[in-house]
């Protein structure tokens, strides 16, 4: 039961009180995730999707309900759950190799020795292609390899939940497809949990066990869930002659372009 519920998000409700008054941001969430699952979240703009992942983050707390990680309650922020943002978030006057050894230095650094602290730095490099890059410092990279440096950076702290807020959304098409697939790669030989936020469908549909819609804020709420049931490893030339794939697809932009076909306009 335990790896049925490993994320439990349960009667989840958000309210911001701003200058313009209150806003409901998020209503009657209720959502399990299992160990191992890589669910995305999708909807309209202001539809809630990273409120919800701040959520599972511990960086904000719901006004009503209650979040669980492992059985234990998300009471806030924690190496346990790492965040990979849409901006890489690298510390510019540090090399790739410092940056994701400042995290790991913070998580393990009481209980391992400086060897340990580097082999660990060097093996995140080396899962996401970027052994050689390890002196370079950010503006001497590509924004994806940016990019892949700050997923080697949350994955270094082996976290038990892999959290991604639109991480490619800012990349070109041709680096977003190699970085998807490189995700896959990665997550496959990770066994990461992951609960990712896009707005691309194909994205969604390629990476996910579940993708889960949101209806238009405010007072967003689970609209439906598709299940992905394609096997692993998925290949994307492949899937583009699969019927099941054009099935899950048309799924997902029926429910965002007929179904939730106003969305409101975005809070400020």
């Amino acid at each position: 039961m335990e790896q049925e519920k490993f994320i439990a998000i349960e009667g989840v409700e958000m309210v911001f009180h701003t200058k313009k008054g209150v806003f409901h941001a998020l209503r009657e969430i209720d959502l399990t995730v299992r160990k191992g699952e890589f669910i995305t979240l999708i909807g309209h703009s202001g539809c809630g999707k990273s409120t919800l992942l701040n959520l599972i983050a511990g960086l904000t707390r719901p006004t009503d309900g209650v979040l669980l990680c492992a059985n234990r309650e998300i009471a806030g922020p924690s190496p346990e759950r790492a965040v990979v943002f849409q901006n890489h978030s690298l510390l510019p006057w540090l090399t790739c190799y410092e940056n994701i050894h400042l995290g790991v230095e913070r998580v393990f650094g009481k209980t391992e020795t400086a060897a340990q602290l580097r082999e660990r730095t060097m093996g995140a490099l080396a899962l996401v292609g970027l052994t050689a890059a390890e002196t370079k410092r950010p503006h001497e990279i590509s924004g994806g390899m940016k990019q892949r440096v700050g997923i080697a950076r949350a994955l270094a702290m082996e976290p038990k939940v892999l959290l991604m807020d639109e991480p490619f959304g800012a990349l070109d098409a041709l680096t977003r497809a190699h970085l998807q697939d490189e995700l896959l790669k990665i997550v496959a030989s990770t066994g990461s949990t992951v609960v990712m936020v896009t707005h691309d469908v194909d994205e969604a549909v390629l990476l996910s066990d579940r993708i889960v819609m949101l209806t238009n804020g405010p007072a967003a709420t689970i609209g439906e869930i598709v299940e992905v049931k394609l096997e692993h490893p998925r290949d994307r030339v492949a899937l583009a002659q699969n019927a099941r794939y054009a099935e899950y697809r048309s799924a997902v932009l029926e429910f965002l372009y007929r179904k939730q076909a106003h969305p409101a306009k975005e809070a400020a």
